[in-house]
């Protein structure tokens, strides 16, 4: 067999023997990149080269190498949920490099972390003055976290004894001007009613529409194919027949909700000549 065919063969093996390494190490390779999980990713990684590339290799010692490196690692990790000390050995410690409000200078340089580069990952919290941040703490991923001041904190609805209601998932309920109608029903909103609100907003057709959201108090955001053309479209006529479509649209709601019979056919036969003139009237008010 040539040799290119072989070193394509090899790197298909490769990389789906690697695929199967990660998947076995699970999302905390990628999420909380660790000094371990930095050694033993550069160390996966050259052995998959030298099995993909390097003829010299055979097969079957390159998927031990693989197999024991990943092996390895996933058993070191469990160990390490059971055992703290093999924790703080695998992973190792979060170093405190301000406690009080004091810069601990000994932790810093412990930490190989500049006054400047900490001055950056405070910024990057959005803390300019180290008057201002009561802990910073240096995690073992390399991230550092910060805590600020009491007084210094943005004040909660909690430390105000105030009671909001919770926020749930907004919806996504248009997509690319057409109805999602599980998202919609998720929200708790009808059909109806958010053809109403569109027509509130001078919206005539969903085609002009390429996004929808709803959030769980009822506000409607709207993104629109073309936004220049969209915003600045708010005539007279247009709010004539989004009424129009509102009132028939509340006409029908009307109809499902009432149980008494006359009722129901009164609100339906209104719907209908309402839907009639809007018919006839279209080609004028567009």
């Amino acid at each position: 067999m040539p040799d290119y065919l072989l070193i394509i063969l090899r790197c298909v093996f490769a990389f789906f023997f690697l695929l199967l390494i990660c998947r076995i190490l699970g999302k905390r390779q990628i999420s909380q990149l660790t000094f371990f999980d930095y050694v033993v990713g550069i160390a996966i990684g050259s052995i998959t080269a030298n099995l993909s590339v390097n003829l010299g290799v055979s097969w079957l010692d390159g998927a031990i190498g693989l197999a024991t490196w990943g092996i390895l690692p996933f058993i070191l990790v469990l160990l390490s949920l059971l055992f703290r000390p093999i924790r703080y050995l695998v992973e190792g410690k979060p170093t405190v490099l301000i406690e009080n409000g004091k810069i601990q200078e000994k932790n810093l340089f412990k930490s190989k972390i500049s006054l400047d580069e900490l001055m950056l990952q405070l910024r990057q919290h959005n803390a300019f003055k180290l008057s201002d941040v009561e802990l910073a703490v240096f995690e073992t991923n390399g991230a550092i976290s910060v805590m600020k001041k009491t007084m210094e904190s943005p004040v909660t609805p909690n430390q105000l004894n105030m009671t909001l209601e919770a926020d749930k998932k907004p919806e996504v309920v248009i997509s690319q001007g057409k109805i999602v109608q599980k998202a919609l029903d998720d929200t708790g909103f009808t059909k109806e009613w958010l053809i109403g609100e569109l027509g509130k907003k001078g919206v005539l057709d969903l085609k002009d529409v390429y996004a929808a959201q709803v959030d769980s108090k009822g506000q409607l955001y709207i993104d629109f194919v073309n936004d220049q053309k969209n915003n600045s479209a708010s005539s007279e006529r247009q709010a004539v027949m989004a009424k129009l479509k509102k009132v028939a649209a509340d006409l029908d709601l009307y109809a499902l909700d009432t149980d008494n019979q006359g009722a129901k056919e009164l609100y339906k036969n209104e719907a209908a000549n309402i839907k009639s003139l809007k018919s006839k009237l279209e080609s004028y008010l567009k």
